[in-house]
């Protein structure tokens, strides 16, 4: 008990650990440096005192502010399961620290459990979830992520069973799912990492000089450039009268002849003709001005 009135306040002899006048628990002048004992018999007087207190008034925000700095231990101790994972410290014990808010928030003395014991699988629990849904490179299903563990495993037991790599259908049988779940599954495997562009590869030869992923791979579509060109042209195409609408729908969509549109519209061949050039003359001043149509 010095330890905790040491850290806790001042008390008089006889009198334990200082009450706070403003929420009936004990004073705790630095939260974060009462030692995880401390903390966990602090925890129970907080608890018992915050069922009690109206929540949103300051006594209540006060108890429940001490509960989650007391207890950030718990977070750090969790945290530290998870380095090497690629992802700065100080962001897992971030999400960490929302699994702990959660936990104070949903814990109650009444399921007599000690309070470590509820709030670590809930601050594991939410850094896990983290990780599952920003360490994909592609956004990828829950239900294939959580394949992709179970193919992981059931690979490496049949692996290590059969002595080679197990078939399709063997995966599908000891996973109880379809072979083309399986074979969905692996190719969501593709989507947990990636690599840019940009990157850089080591030519085979030797020879000076690098190339990138980029240069290798892909094709250039040139109907890409069409879809902005249709975009502008949407609003030119809708300013123009029924007939002339009418026209290049005949021509360009339809792909009727000039004959055929003379025919339907009661207009000679030549009459088309010149309709459709000025018609496409207004659209290509509308898309590159005046000084490039």
């Amino acid at each position: 008990m010095d330890a905790v009135t040491a850290r806790t306040g001042t008390a008089t002899a006889g009198q334990g650990v200082a009450e706070d006048p403003r929420a009936g628990v004990p004073f705790v002048d630095t939260p974060t440096r009462v030692s995880p004992r401390d903390a966990r018999e602090l925890s129970r007087r907080f608890f018992d005192r915050l069922a009690v207190l109206e929540e949103g008034t300051p006594e209540h925000q006060y108890v429940r502010n001490t509960l989650i700095e007391m207890n950030l231990s718990l977070v750090r101790y969790a945290a530290s399961r998870f380095r090497g994972r690629g992802d700065a410290t100080e962001d897992i014990v971030q999400v960490g620290t929302i699994g702990l808010i959660k936990a104070i928030d949903r814990f109650e003395l009444s399921r007599e459990v000690e309070f470590t014991s509820f709030a670590v699988p809930c601050i594991v629990g939410e850094i896990k979830r983290f990780f599952r849904d920003t360490s994909w490179a592609v956004h990828v299903p829950r239900r294939l992520q959580e394949a992709r563990v179970e193919l992981a495993r059931a690979t490496d037991e049949l692996q290590t069973r059969l002595g080679r790599m197990p078939t399709t259908r063997e995966l599908s049988q000891l996973m109880s799912l379809s072979e083309e779940e399986v074979v969905e599954a692996r190719k969501a495997s593709n989507c947990y990492t990636s690599a840019s562009l940009d990157a850089a590869l080591a030519s085979e030869s030797g020879a000076d000089g690098e190339s990138l992923l980029a240069d290798f791979i892909g094709v250039e579509e040139p109907a890409l450039e069409l879809v902005e060109d249709f975009h502008s042209l949407a609003p030119l195409i809708a300013a123009l009268e029924p007939r002339e609408q009418r026209i290049l729908h005949l021509r360009f969509v339809e792909e009727r002849t000039q004959a055929e549109i003379g025919r339907e519209l009661g207009i000679s061949q030549m009459h088309v003709s010149r309709l459709i050039s000025r018609v496409v003359r207004r659209l290509r001043t509308g898309l590159l001005g005046p000084d490039l149509a």
